[in-house]
């Protein structure tokens, strides 16, 4: 147990009282005795590398390299993907990649290459296969990216999975990204980090990690280039970074190094090379396009305290839209349910639930639901004695439901992780959807809490389904949030089969993306938290991950008016916007709406509603190319080394940059801009990039540039889209594209792509089309000029 755990431990202990510290004390001990009677003994161990190579067999887009003691199978895909594994490691099964494995490209053939290795020579890559085992990736221009060096596995004498290490090097300049949602910043600083989906043990701020979903997944930007590499294993294990450090004329340079050890799996790997955009349109082709919300689920979202009724919900729709703040969606979270059940809302505080959620849905506010896979583990239930006669809950090797501590006290778990088990539990939204819910929040997704004892997941020795080649809870524990949404997709499109289901789960896997988006939890509830919001964002984002949001600090009642207006004004810009506790007002009456609060609130609210289709518009680009709505400020230009180190910005989109205000008592902002001309959205003052600018930052607005000539819509004052043109340099042009909503249904939209020139004072905008530019079709308002 190191420090973070054990302040984990002491947060958990003093959060569950006498009573839950019991049951702690109970569940690690059950644990202990089911892993001890459930895991094999390992017993003496035995180490093995590769060897020396044998002999090559060219195959499609690649081939087979065998060594004494391993094979190595490398392919390199239509898409450019490359894709590496061990001990006969193929593509699948996965539970990253949607559908089959993407098809080899047949340009691409192993061929010999110096000093005894082989090669495999693509379009975009090029990957290189020494005599030990080495595997280097070059860019088509032979510049090396990286060189995983011959990985070592450690066999145990009792049988099972083997443990191995895998060790790379990058280029002395590069800078490691991603790894899941991760509070440190989205830029990751030497260090380890664990590959365990874990609850933080409450909010969480900079220092915590691991969180509540992590990813086996590496963005790394360096002058020569970015890459992705994805070591698609679901097993714990810790990856390990160093920064490298450059000579500068003096010295020779320290190249980067990446150590990844893992407790099991396949020793398989994937990597793309590129652009951002491009390596993350290749990502998204390998995983699975992410889910497209509907409309109203881009707006503002708030959740209703656990001891509220139907009338305090009512209270919180009217007080809002009595002073003009807008609201899409009101959360119940899991202590709205009837006795710790996962689904049954308490019908004595809400004894018309349906007809509440029409009266809302009249007023365009949609109900959601918090859901919780624990079942409480008590016969007589109908929902614990309906999942015992299926068969579907978690059991250990001896045959024995295995038993997790949740909210309820001791529970059972679906397997989600089988085609039975996922059919079943989708079954159990019908009742919600006939109780009107619009969406579902997966809270909870498994039982990843800390306690003094060690993770209070299930035990490690529980079997589960692993769509049809079973396994233990080692290989399933990460992929089980990832399970339990898509269940709920698939359940979702069937029961209402015209409209777009919307999803967030706080758990998950790569791959999650493609079912919904991602709550990131609790930040900390103070200034420290602005900046672990942003980086759990940016972090998934690279990861493919691109409709995130964590709940906002300004939560507590000490919180002041400048940490909660700041807190709002960052969220405005992200894709998930919620707020909760006193961040708005808690039970709708007077006191919750007095204050300075309700107009600061209704100005970032109604810049929220303004953006609405530029919003719509990213998520249609995202299901299309994979791109993130939240960028960081190196998208466009990785290889500008400022911008790789810049942490308090960020783009959203291609045309606007937020800079939010991130300290206490700041009245101005130094931003760091990109190369090229950028406006201040609200005084219109132009500023030359690259480089570094100060802009005003007073309380009331958050500092928003936008690049010259950008095209962005935006909701007009008769409820349409007009289109917000910003004026290119004189003598540039530039562009943008607008895809409008057709609906919640699935719909596909046509992408309107307009053009902007600039010649002296005059500005033109045309519609790009199949026939030539016309006319844009759409209002127009210039500025800029």
């Amino acid at each position: 147990m190191d420090g973070h755990d054990l302040v984990r431990s002491m947060k958990a202990v003093r959060g569950a009282g006498p009573a839950g510290g019991l049951r702690a004390i109970r569940a690690a001990w059950r644990r202990h005795r089911t892993d001890r009677a459930g895991l094999p003994s390992r017993g003496a161990e035995r180490a093995r590398v590769p060897g020396a190579m044998t002999r090559a067999e060219p195959g499609p887009g690649g081939g087979v390299v065998r060594f004494e003691r391993s094979e190595l199978r490398v392919t390199v895909t239509l898409g450019g993907a490359v894709f590496w594994g061990w001990d006969g490691a193929s593509p699948l099964p996965s539970w990253a990649l949607a559908g089959a494995a993407p098809e080899p490209d047949p340009r691409a053939a192993l061929e010999p290459d110096t000093e005894g290795g082989w090669r495999v020579v693509a379009e975009r890559v090029t990957v290189v296969v020494s005599r030990q085992g080495a595997v280097e990736v070059h860019t088509p221009g032979g510049v090396r990216l990286r060189r995983d060096h011959p990985p070592r596995w450690w066999e145990s004498e009792g049988g099972g999975e083997a443990r191995w290490v895998q060790r790379a090097e990058v280029a002395a300049d590069a800078r490691f990204f991603g790894l899941g949602a991760r509070a440190s910043g989205p830029r990751l600083r030497e260090g380890a980090y664990r590959l365990w989906n874990t609850d933080p043990g409450g909010a969480y701020g900079p220092g915590d990690g691991p969180l509540h979903i992590t990813m086996p997944v590496q963005l790394v930007v360096a002058d020569a280039g970015t890459h992705l590499v994805f070591h698609d294993t679901t097993w714990d294990g810790t990856v390990t970074l160093r920064e490298g450090e450059e000579g500068a004329g003096s010295g020779h340079d320290r190249t980067g190094a990446c150590e990844l050890r893992m407790e099991g799996g396949p020793l398989r790997t994937w990597v793309v090379v590129g652009t951002p955009a491009r390596v993350l349109q290749a990502w998204a082709s390998l995983t699975g396009a992410p889910a497209l919300p509907p409309g109203w689920a881009l707006g503002h979202h708030h959740v209703v305290p656990e001891a509220a009724d139907d009338q305090v919900v009512r209270n919180l729709a009217q007080g809002h839209r009595a002073r003009g703040l807008p609201l899409d969606a009101l959360h119940l979270g899991l202590g709205h349910g009837a006795g710790g059940r996962s689904f049954t809302v308490d019908e004595e505080r809400f004894p018309k639930l349906p007809q509440l959620a029409e009266e809302l849905r009249a007023d365009g506010v949609r109900l959601v639901s918090a859901v919780s896979p624990a079942v409480k583990a008590e016969p007589g239930r109908v929902l614990f004695d309906n999942g015992v006669c299926a068969g579907v809950f978690v059991r250990d090797a001896a045959g024995r439901l295995v038993l997790g501590e949740a909210r309820a006290g001791e529970s059972v778990y679906p397997d989600v992780t089988g085609p039975r088990g996922r059919a079943w539990w989708g079954e159990r939204y019908q009742e919600r959807v006939d109780q009107g819910f619009s969406g579902f929040w997966h809270t909870l997704d498994e039982p990843v809490a800390r306690s003094a004892f060690g993770d209070a997941t299930l035990p490690r020795s529980a079997r589960h389904d692993l769509d049809g080649s079973g396994g233990d809870h080692r290989s399933a524990h990460n992929v089980y949030g990832l399970g339990l949404t898509r269940a709920a997709h698939e359940a979702l499109s069937r029961l209402r089969p015209d409209e777009r289901p919307f999803l967030f789960s706080r758990s998950g896997w790569v791959g999650m993306q493609r079912y919904g988006g991602a709550w990131c939890g609790e930040v900390v509830d103070g200034w420290e938290g602005l900046r672990a919001a942003l980086s759990v964002v940016l972090g998934l984002g690279l990861c493919g991950v691109p409709c995130a949001g964590p709940d906002l600090p300004g939560r507590g009642a000490g919180a002041g008016l400048e940490l909660q207006v700041r807190a709002l004004q960052l969220g405005a810009y992200l894709p998930l916007l919620r707020t909760g506790g006193r961040g708005l007002p808690e039970g709708g009456g007077p006191k919750g709406f007095a204050g300075e609060w309700p107009e600061h609130a209704r100005v970032v609210l109604a810049e929220r509603r303004r953006l609405g289709p530029y919003l719509m518009t990213l998520a249609h680009l995202a299901h299309r190319t994979g791109a993130p709505w939240v960028r960081p400020l190196w998208w466009s230009t990785p290889e500008d080394r400022a911008l790789r180190d810049c942490e308090d910005a960020f783009l959203l989109g291609d045309a606007l940059l937020v800079a939010p205000v991130l300290e206490r008592g700041a009245q101005e902002k130094a931003v760091r801009l990109p190369d090229g001309l950028w406006y201040d959205t609200l005084t219109e003052r132009a500023y030359e990039g690259p480089g570094q600018v100060v802009v005003p930052a007073p309380l009331s607005r958050v500092p928003v540039l936008a690049r010259a000539g950008s095209v962005v819509p935006v909701l007009g004052g008769a409820g349409g889209i007009e289109l917000e043109v910003w004026a290119p340099a004189s003598g540039r042009s530039g562009g943008g594209v607008v895809v409008q909503d057709p609906g919640d249904g699935w719909t596909v939209p046509e992408v309107e792509r307009y053009g902007t020139r600039r010649a002296g004072a005059r500005v033109t905008v045309e519609r790009e089309t199949d026939d030539g530019p016309r006319a844009a079709g759409r209002p127009v308002r210039i500025r800029g000029l």
